[in-house]
């Protein structure tokens, strides 16, 4: 018969209960850290908020107020407003900003994609398809699109030249932005 060993079956008990507390302390301090983490995060969120307000709006309105774009300091640092454009086009209002694009002169930035899609092994016919293209029954897919940057790049071009530009049609949000530039 085999012996009851009471010592040895208390020893692995105390063991077990040794490791789940140590497992549960570390637990613990994982909750912490994440919690820790999630309220750094938040404060982050906030202070990236106040300097785009401070870089965005009240600096840039201050400098304005006083005629200014660009203040140079005695130390050799300087702060400057600088103005960034974005645009889009959407779904919505394609067709009437690729038409306003055409009607003044700049259609050219508008590409102009048409794809066909072909099974596995129809190679043959991909090759007589670029020859003879809806001569063999495909509908090819149109798709007309401007590029971002094209389009970002036009639009700002054109209202610093004070040129029109339908902020309406093509989703235009410009952004003021203050850089500092330390004296090095």
């Amino acid at each position: 018969m085999s012996q009851i060993n009471f010592e040895k079956d208390k020893e692995d008990l105390l063991n077990k209960t040794d490791n789940i507390q140590s497992l549960a302390d570390q637990v613990q301090t994982l909750e912490s850290l994440d919690a820790d983490i999630k309220e750094t995060e938040n404060k982050l969120k906030e202070k990236k908020k106040e300097l785009e307000r401070l870089s965005g709006e009240v600096i840039p309105t201050m400098l304005s107020e006083m005629g200014l774009s660009e203040l140079r300091l005695q130390d050799g640092s300087s702060i400057k407003v600088s103005t960034s454009y974005r645009a889009h086009i959407s779904v919505a209002n394609k067709e009437a900003a690729f038409n306003w694009l055409r009607k003044n002169g700049l259609g050219d930035i508008i590409k102009n994609e048409i794809s066909v899609s072909f099974g596995r092994n129809e190679d043959n016919k991909a090759a007589d398809y670029a020859e003879l293209a809806k001569g063999q029954g495909f509908q090819p897919t149109q798709k007309l699109k401007v590029e971002p940057m094209t389009l970002k790049a036009l639009v700002r071009e054109r209202i610093e030249a004070g040129k029109e530009m339908p902020t309406e049609i093509f989703g235009v949000f410009t952004e003021n932005k203050t850089t500092i530039k330390r004296k090095q």
